[in-house]
């Protein structure tokens, strides 16, 4: 039965939906819990990162990270979850 289970959440499509839920906490765990508390919005859909930050400055350090954020979700996630991240 854990095999079945194990085959069962490899599939891509699943393995992509379980990623998308654990976003917040991947979110949390890359740009730490003081970024993540100035996150006011973090929306997912047709695999672009939407991410709203209420400080200026913080928004403007994440607009030149936005690659190496995009990379390492996909990396923390096991699979091409996100292709663009819009920080505004």
């Amino acid at each position: 039965m854990g095999d079945l289970l194990d085959e069962f959440f490899k599939r891509p499509y699943v393995a992509a939906k379980v990623a998308e839920g654990k976003l917040p906490d991947t979110w949390r765990e890359i740009v730490g819990d003081r970024v993540a508390e100035l996150t006011t919005e973090l929306r997912f859909e047709k695999h672009i990162l939407h991410v709203r930050i209420q400080s200026s400055v913080v928004r403007s350090e994440l607009f030149y990270q936005r690659e190496a954020l995009k990379e390492e979700i996909n990396r923390r996630s096991g699979v091409q979850l996100v292709n663009a991240v819009i920080i505004r």
